[in-house]
């Protein structure tokens, strides 16, 4: 499991540009956890007073299968730049793993700027999509609500995956140790051994 870098006295001291991109990484990551955290605790309450509400008056929340999909839309979306910052994303990584040394680190930095560009392109045609959807007018079914706000969260989650790929890869060209995204090391701990008591 990766490690958080930790602020240890060999590290150099932070240049302007690293200072601004730390900067840059705790906001980006507040916006995560601020609407991640705000979408999970709006589709609980929602599940919650829905079942209480058929339960007790036989009546359901309208429309929230509607608000569902889309807290699950924005909870996908913008978790994804979250789980890039935790180093928690999926990769296949068995050419990877068989690397060390400096041909890792050059490799995961040419990962990093590629997944990011992808990124970037893959966030500029779902802007495209949402800018579509939002000129055509298109509204839920049951509560009329514009698709293109709950839609909104594709490009901005992956504009900010995109982010953090770059942030990983500067992280890498600036340091001497190599990380798995901006914040996270690319140690991992021991197995815990059975054997011992």
């Amino acid at each position: 499991m990766p490690r958080p870098a930790d602020s240890s006295a060999n590290r150099r001291p932070a240049s302007p540009v690293l200072r601004l991109l730390e900067g840059v990484d705790r906001l980006t990551e507040w916006l995560e956890k601020s609407v991640l955290g705000a979408s999970v605790l709006f589709l609980a309450a929602l599940l919650i007073i829905h079942v209480l509400g058929r339960q007790l008056f036989g009546n359901g929340v309208t429309g929230q299968v509607e608000l569902t999909q889309m807290s699950l839309v924005i909870m996908t979306f913008a978790g994804l730049g979250y789980a890039v910052r935790r180093a928690r994303h999926i990769s296949m990584s068995a050419f990877f793993d068989q690397l060390s040394g400096r041909p890792r680190k050059i490799l995961l930095i040419i990962i990093s700027l590629g997944t990011g560009a992808l990124m970037f392109y893959l966030a500029w045609y779902a802007g495209e999509y949402v800018a579509t959807m939002a000129e055509r007018g298109r509204t839920s079914s049951a509560l009329q609500i514009p698709l293109w706000i709950p839609y909104l969260a594709a490009p901005i989650g992956l504009l900010l995956a995109g982010i953090q790929f770059w942030l990983t890869a500067v992280r890498n060209l600036t340091s001497r140790d190599t990380y798995r995204s901006f914040s996270e090391k690319d140690e991992y701990l021991a197995a815990p051994d059975d054997s011992t008591p």
